[in-house]
């Protein structure tokens, strides 16, 4: 039996500083320009650092010169998740808030989810997101337990679309999870675009926060690592 690969995932706070935006490329850096929002360009300064400092530590290759590039692997645009050609690497990013995440696999297809948990009532949202099981279970949490509930919920379903690179495509109530307060699963997965089968996971992003990480495959073995700073040495 094959071994179970390793999904090593990084936290990072959004930080953006000189040493961070040094690691942006001449596109990145003005995307970052456009941003309005100080979070936004902290967010996206410090992915890309983490990604380029990650992989750049796994492949030997200075941060600086590690290239991201984007590819749908559905229908060969250029946009999809990020990837760094030849690493031998797979890796799935998210960011909400102040937290940042990482997650590198080798040999499966990783996605990673982190989403704040909402501080508005969730009653209009969840029908639009959570499958028939999922809205009954839902509705009979009390009313304090379901911001987070809602959380849980869509942290899970969007960690499994971003392993196999899809998004708004995908309408999430053809997805069903187990739901908070059991292990983190895919139940079923309906329609034109049903995939599996995949290691879910829910993950540790601190107070406030809901995170999930979703492996490709039947099995795989989690390590979760947190930094005070992008570039530290994790």
């Amino acid at each position: 039996m094959a071994e179970a690969p390793v999904c090593r995932v990084w936290w990072s706070p959004a930080v953006d500083d000189p040493a961070t935006r040094a690691l942006l490329d001449a596109d990145e850096r003005a995307r970052r320009e456009r941003l309005h929002q100080a979070a936004d360009r902290a967010r996206l300064t410090t992915g890309r650092a983490l990604i380029r400092t990650v992989i750049g530590r796994i492949t030997g290759t200075p941060p600086r010169r590690v290239p991201l590039h984007r590819r749908c692997r559905h229908c060969g645009g250029p946009h999809g998740k990020p990837f760094v050609p030849g690493a031998g690497v797979r890796f799935s990013l998210a960011h909400a808030g102040g937290r940042v995440v990482l997650a590198v696999t080798e040999g499966a297809e990783p996605g990673v989810d982190v989403e704040p948990v909402p501080g508005r009532s969730v009653r209009r949202l969840a029908p639009r997101v959570l499958a028939e099981d999922e809205y009954r279970a839902f509705q009979a949490l009390p009313d304090h337990r379901r911001d987070r509930a809602y959380a849980v919920y869509w942290t899970r379903k969007e960690a499994l679309l971003k392993a196999v690179g899809l998004g708004i495509v995908v309408p999430k109530r053809d997805i069903t999870v187990s739901g908070p307060g059991r292990s983190a699963a895919l139940v079923e997965w309906r329609g034109p675009y049903a995939a599996g089968p995949f290691a879910l996971f829910d993950l540790e992003p601190g107070p406030g926060y809901a995170g999930a990480l979703a492996v490709c495959g039947r099995s795989a073995r989690v390590e979760q690592r947190f930094l005070e700073h992008p570039l530290d040495d994790g």
